[in-house]
């Protein structure tokens, strides 16, 4: 009997540790002193948990996100398209190297500027890379450059939650040999247009290229065609205008320019000088 009594008395208290609120209510009447219930900051740190990886690197301080600086501008004409970017590697006010291209050639006739976090950039062209040439095996072709823009964007979509932290713009010709760019956010939403500037000399570029090009507005009806009226030629020297300018402003963009012209006849690089300090 004693020890059915202790037995029962043991079950009684594993009870109560699991559900003290629940067993201080049903054995209140009882000479069991009921368990108390744990103190408001142990049950607020119990039921605190990181919404997302983010979140909990940002609480832990560990923050694994970088801005490595950087500018990239596509525009796209008739039959042409120029995808240029500077060649400065940065962290705060410190120059890493001076000679790091930020254009990668994925597709048939199209070109990816990226800037942000290298790390990123670097996996997500890898990525990439590898699907386009798995789609070249299986279809025994190059992958269209609209094509690598939806792939691109399902890419950048997927990894939503814990995003690449790339600002990408995709410069390159259509099936009908038209010049396209494609411009996107970090979590993959995207539009074509006849031009973009994508990193931290953004702000200063996109301004003048508003003046210069004047896109017209998707949303009229009919819709029409968002390719610049300028020669490939002037296109070239827009391009070395605005980066000349915005080096002046942006710590983050200088040392050269590359320069990427994609056309029917295939693709030639440029590079010019730009401020080094």
């Amino acid at each position: 009997m004693a020890s059915w009594e202790s037995d029962q008395g043991w079950r009684k208290a594993q009870r109560s540790e699991a559900c003290p609120f629940q067993y201080s209510l049903s054995s209140s009447s009882s000479s069991t002193p009921a368990t108390p219930p744990p103190h408001p900051e142990q049950a607020s740190r119990r039921r605190r948990r990181p919404s997302s990886p983010i979140a909990a690197m940002s609480r832990r301080g560990d923050w694994v996100y970088e801005n490595n600086g950087g500018t990239c501008v596509a525009i796209a004409g008739a039959d042409y398209c120029v995808v240029a970017a500077d060649t400065r590697l940065s962290v705060g006010y410190n120059i890493l190297t001076r000679d790091h291209s930020k254009i990668c050639e994925l597709a048939d006739k199209c070109a990816l500027a990226s800037s942000g976090f290298q790390g990123d950039i670097k996996a997500l062209h890898k990525n990439l890379a590898a699907r386009e040439l798995l789609y070249q095996h299986q279809h025994n072709k190059r992958m269209s450059c609209p094509a690598m823009a939806q792939l691109l964007s399902n890419t950048l979509y997927y990894k939503r939650f814990f995003p690449y932290y790339a600002f990408n713009v995709l410069g390159g010709l259509d099936s009908e040999g038209k010049g396209c760019v494609f411009t996107y956010d970090a979590v993959g939403s995207y539009e074509r247009t006849g031009y973009s500037a994508q990193g931290t000399g953004s702000a200063l570029i996109m301004p003048v290229l508003d003046n210069q090009l004047k896109s017209p507005s998707p949303l009229l009806l009919p819709a029409r065609d968002a390719v610049t009226p300028l020669s490939e030629t002037e296109a070239v020297d827009l391009v070395k205008d605005v980066f000349a300018s915005a080096t002046e402003r942006d710590i983050y963009t200088g040392d050269k320019l590359e320069i990427v012209v994609i056309n029917k006849a295939g693709t030639k690089r440029e590079y010019i000088d730009l401020r080094k300090d």
